[in-house]
């Protein structure tokens, strides 16, 4: 945005709650209206024929834009992603434990993101991950859901799942 002595055209329309008449003024006039209320004059849409300004104070402006930014900012949902591992043999003790534990992640509002981990010639086994990564997403089911199916990416086999809302 261009304030005060950026703007160069010769006549801009000024509108605000701080005037008494809205309307299209000489440049040199506008500043003036500006100096004696000891505000700034800022260029509101350029494109406008004639550019429309307000007269404001510049600095308490750019403190409240920032100012809602941070607030914007920090209303968004801060997504949180808890990773829980496998291998392919995974016991059933070891498969209980971290079904657990993903139920309370998922409980919590975080997402959860299952992986099978092969080693070595294990990837021959990649049926038996999927299988044991389905499993898990069945069991899971009444607290979250199944965003992506089991995808082998490299050595590893993922899956992602994320809560259900709560109505």
């Amino acid at each position: 945005m261009r304030i005060n002595e950026e703007i160069t055209a010769p006549k801009v329309r000024i509108v605000g709650d701080n005037i008494e008449e809205q309307g299209i003024y000489p440049i040199t006039q506008a500043m003036k209206m500006a100096d004696e209320l000891g505000l700034d004059l800022v260029e509101i849409s350029a494109k406008a024929d004639p550019p429309v300004c307000k007269i404001i104070d510049y600095q308490k402006y750019l403190y409240q834009q920032k100012k809602k930014a941070k607030e914007m900012k920090s209303n968004s949902a801060k997504i949180v992603i808890k990773e829980i591992r496998f291998g392919p043999n995974t016991d059933e003790h070891d498969f209980q434990f971290k079904l657990k534990h993903a139920m309370e992640f998922l409980q919590e509002g975080s997402k959860v993101k299952a992986s099978v981990f092969f080693k070595g010639r294990s990837i021959l086994y990649s049926d038996q991950g999927e299988k044991l990564l389905l499993r898990f997403a069945v069991e899971l089911e009444e607290y979250g859901r199944a965003e992506q199916m089991p995808k082998l990416e490299g050595k590893r086999m993922i899956m992602m799942i994320a809560p259900v809302k709560k109505k």
